[in-house]
């Protein structure tokens, strides 16, 4: 039986620092305290890295390659990047639904809307600014 991906790897006090050494992740803090997580052990399914940290390339590399996505924060918690392996395909599936959408009228229908939407907006700014508006009739 395998374990399941379910721990979140946080780093979240400034200056503490993501590694490998001899096949586990280290985590060690400004203070010194080191944490070790078995990279065979496979407990980890996702690393969550806040703003003031560092991260060797070994440590992403080895993320990487085994599919653990890695969140990058801000310190305050708000995400401003996500790693995510090569071999991570569920974006494809994401992909085929748009296509699709494109012989579906929904689909049709809520692209306009985006577009109806955009020229709404400039409009709006167009008449602030006493500028002429554009008609957005289709």
């Amino acid at each position: 039986m395998t374990s399941s991906k379910t721990a979140k790897l946080l780093l979240e006090g400034r200056g503490s620092f993501l590694g490998m050494e001899k096949g586990c992740f280290v985590v060690k803090d400004k203070h010194g305290e080191v944490g070790r997580y078995p990279l065979f052990e496979k407990e980890i399914g996702e690393v969550i890295l806040k703003s003031g940290n560092a991260v060797s390339t070994g440590a992403l590399s080895s993320l990487g390659f085994w599919g653990i996505d890695v969140l990058i924060t801000t310190q305050r918690g708000r995400p401003v990047a996500m790693l995510k392996s090569l071999d991570d395909d569920s974006h494809v599936k994401t992909r085929l639904c748009q296509y699709e959408a494109v012989n579906n009228e929904k689909g049709v229908h809520i692209a306009k809307q985006f577009v109806f939407g955009k020229f709404d907006g400039q409009n709006k700014i167009l008449r602030k600014y006493n500028l002429t508006t554009h008609d957005s009739t289709y």
